[in-house]
């Protein structure tokens, strides 16, 4: 119990230690490469390579690691990065730990990436290809989510091992884990309902309902709102997530994707891949303006403090930086593949 508190202590202490500046982490899928981003100037100051097929990231800024997960299902053992020892890595993956998942599901690899050398310090053998990940506020917990298993793993990032498995529905794909650290919501595109997981105890404790299919989702912190992004419907969806009831809903008219909150929660950044532009929902009065953006708009995350979001193209290696007040780009980055799950970090 003390090595893990002085080990929770080194993580919660992290951000006192590195540069406060905004650092952006993007992953480029077949390439299989994160991009590291200066989040200020746009520069690119490093490329972490070895990640096959990354698709989902996540970061906290007291952690000092980041969780990528690869979209393939592999048959290989898990092996040790090179900057692991034989022995450390065997204490990590021993031969006598029960498999966590379904029986008969593929195997795939969440990798854990240091963020101040930006290599691999981890390899963690998981159930089935990973879609997205999720990681606490407070670097305890990552989350990710399994499609092909209609389930997500829980992850420990003091003993870097799968703790549990939660099978929330058919086809998960987004997490988001609340300013407690303590629970979940995810997406099930599935069957239209959003799961609330208990971490610690790993279960669902209920669902609601959310349209057709829904994906990407965006918490307003300290109201109780979730806002999910429905590709089925082309909308999104206002819940609360005390009643579990549908607040609002904001139509879009075309297939949608990603989506994020302005800093001060009052305007909604949505990814209209369906019809090449991003549209800003006005919370407080319920509008929606649309802008062209394309081909293809992806992902979205954004940069806070700046007034800016990202967002990534499902058709060209690229990711453009809007200005969230007029919806327009001011800038674009060029990737090495496609843009996925990106994370903004301090």
């Amino acid at each position: 119990m003390l090595l893990a508190a002085a080990i929770a202590g080194a993580i919660l202490g992290f951000a006192s230690s590195i540069t406060r500046a905004q650092t952006v982490y993007i992953p480029e899928g077949g390439a299989n490469s994160v991009l590291v981003v200066d989040g200020a100037s746009g520069s690119t100051i490093a490329r972490i390579e070895g990640l096959e097929a990354v698709h989902g990231l996540s970061g906290a800024t007291v952690s000092g690691v980041l969780v990528a997960g690869s979209f393939v299902e592999t048959d290989k053992s898990v092996e040790a990065p090179a900057s692991v020892s034989a022995d450390e890595h065997a204490a990590h993956h021993g031969a006598t730990e029960k498999p966590v998942g379904p029986a008969g599901a593929g195997g795939s690899i969440l990798s854990i990436v240091d963020r101040v050398s930006e290599r691999i310090i981890r390899r963690i053998e998981v159930p089935g290809a990973v879609h997205h990940t999720a990681m606490s506020p407070d670097g305890r917990y990552a989350v990710a989510t399994h499609p092909g298993a209609d389930g997500i793993s829980i992850i420990d990032l003091i003993s870097y091992k799968v703790v549990g498995w939660v099978s929330t529905g058919p086809m998960p794909n987004y997490a988001i884990i609340d300013e407690t650290s303590k629970t979940a919501f995810v997406s099930n595109s599935g069957n239209g309902t959003v799961s609330e997981v208990d971490l610690e105890r790993a279960f669902v404790r209920r669902n609601m309902l959310a349209g057709d299919a829904p994906e990407h989702m965006a918490r307003r912190s300290g109201t109780g709102t979730l806002y999910v992004a429905d590709s089925g419907t082309g909308r999104v969806f206002e819940l609360d997530v005390k009643t579990g009831a549908i607040l609002r809903s904001f139509a879009i008219d075309s297939e949608i994707h990603g989506l994020d909150l302005s800093d001060d929660g009052k305007s909604l950044l949505v990814a209209v891949t369906g019809s090449d532009a991003v549209a800003v929902i006005n919370l407080n009065s319920g509008s929606v303006a649309k802008y062209p953006l394309g081909p293809e708009p992806y992902h979205v995350t954004k940069i806070t403090g700046s007034g800016q979001v990202l967002v990534s193209s499902r058709a060209n290696p690229e990711v453009w930086v809007i200005d969230i007040s007029s919806g327009k780009a001011v800038k674009k980055l060029q990737l090495a593949g496609i843009g996925h799950q990106m994370v903004v970090v301090r």
